[in-house]
């Protein structure tokens, strides 16, 4: 099942620095493990912003909640989830 997720980051002012530093480093490699993975399929930066676009492949809604309650930024963040399905319009054969 694939859902596109607005996350934005909100790091409250004063946050210590080092430790905002431990918590990106944990971030980026759950991150880059759920890419390896295929779950996170797609992520795109915003420009201008602290936030992304991305899109996740999941068994279900469940399973794309835990993850994004995983994220080590995750009490920082603001996110909007959205159930994708096909369009019939689309000359593709799949979602890819």
């Amino acid at each position: 099942m694939l859902f596109k997720v607005d996350m934005t980051v909100k790091i409250p002012l004063g946050y210590p620095a080092d430790e905002l530093e431990d918590i990106k480093q944990r971030e980026k490699a759950y991150s880059q493990q759920l890419q390896r993975e295929g779950t996170w399929r797609h992520i795109w930066r915003v420009a201008g912003l602290y936030a992304n676009v991305s899109i996740f492949d999941v068994r279900d809604a469940d399973q794309l909640h835990q993850i994004l309650m995983a994220l080590p930024l995750y009490p920082f963040m603001e996110i909007r989830v959205e159930a994708l399905c096909r369009h019939p319009s689309s000359i593709r054969e799949d979602d890819s």
